[in-house]
């Protein structure tokens, strides 16, 4: 602060500091002003003008000090008031961008509420007539056509669906019940539901289920796995996806593991990153790089570890680690 009020008033001190040479100068001329007088005036001018460059340093520096510290936020409680006619023009400018700032920022939170009720408005009216075209699609004789629409069907219903909870993830708090859940049962929900892709794709199963209840919120865990799963679908062929569960120092875990193309380890430290899809698969026009993403927030969230294992054309193995009695405790707590 001190260099740069020196700089701010340098024309200042270059302007006394010039009087104070031609004074010099002036006596050093003319023989009939005594230069040793002129030196001694010029030194306590110099003693004088220190003294009142410090004073007015701690008095025009205090303003932008605190202005400098101020946390940069709406709240100006703690700005201290201006004293002088220039610091009131930058509080005063300061208040009213403020204001402004204050009212927009209202103003855009509710254009963003208003867009966020609207979509997920839209969303469950779109349900209902694709709802009505699965069960169409279900009826037909075709079975090579059939296959196709149901896959088509598939896909519109699970970008729905994540666009949903991408909307619902910044109030989670909100939605969670955490209770004993099945975890048999919402592992088979979630199955059949992928059914009609996973036969399209040759892709069967293979389950060791040691353990069948977790601590979790049902609705938010079935889509972390369904987040999961569509991920193993998605990039395997013809092979199997295998899911455990297993308890392990009193923690219960769940990991589905597949042999696809897996991930490349460059790409590893990424993956949890909003909107990243792949650096070697980068002309994947169908991955939205938000599934893995969605599935972190959410199982951060539920106190559970998500944690990924990957090779590149070796397959992916996820694991999800469940909170222990006393994590889940004070989760209830929240």
């Amino acid at each position: 602060m001190i260099k740069r009020y020196l700089i701010e008033r340098s024309s200042w001190i270059f302007l006394f500091l010039l009087q104070q040479v031609i004074l010099l100068l002036i006596a050093y001329l003319d023989p009939s002003i005594p230069l040793s007088a002129v030196g001694y005036i010029v030194f306590v001018s110099l003693i004088v003008f220190v003294i009142f460059l410090i004073y007015r340093y701690q008095k025009e520096t205090n303003f932008f000090h605190q202005l400098e510290e101020r946390e940069n936020d709406f709240d100006l409680s703690n700005m201290s008031s201006a004293s002088s006619p220039f610091e009131k023009i930058v509080e005063n400018s300061i208040i009213e961008q403020t204001k402004h700032l204050k009212q927009t920022a209202s103003e855009n939170r509710l254009l963003i509420e208003q867009e966020k009720d609207d979509l997920l408005a839209w969303i469950h009216e779109v349900k209902t007539p694709l709802t009505a075209m699965h069960l169409m699609i279900q009826r037909m004789d075709d079975t090579p056509l059939k296959g196709d629409l149901t896959y088509e069907w598939l896909r519109i219903h699970l970008l729905l669906d994540q666009q949903l909870h991408q909307k619902r993830i910044p109030f989670i708090k909100n939605d969670l019940y955490m209770e004993v859940t099945d975890l048999e049962t919402l592992l088979f929900s979630e199955l059949k539901t992928l059914q009609s892709w996973c036969i399209q794709k040759g892709i069967g199963f293979d389950f060791n289920l040691e353990v069948t209840h977790v601590l979790s919120d049902v609705k938010w865990l079935a889509f972390i796995i369904r987040q999961i799963l569509t991920n193993a679908v998605k990039y395997s062929h013809s092979s199997e996806i295998i899911i455990n569960s297993y308890n392990m120092n009193d923690r219960n875990y769940l990991s589905i593991q597949d042999f696809g193309r897996g991930i490349d380890a460059k790409d590893m430290p990424r993956i949890f990153d909003k909107g990243f899809t792949s650096t070697t698969d980068h002309q994947d026009q169908a991955s939205t790089g938000m599934g893995l993403y969605l599935a972190k927030k959410a199982a951060d969230s539920l106190h559970t570890q998500l944690s990924v294992e990957s090779k590149r054309n070796e397959g992916t193995t996820v694991t999800l680690a469940f909170p222990k009695r006393n994590e889940f405790d004070e989760t209830m707590g929240m």
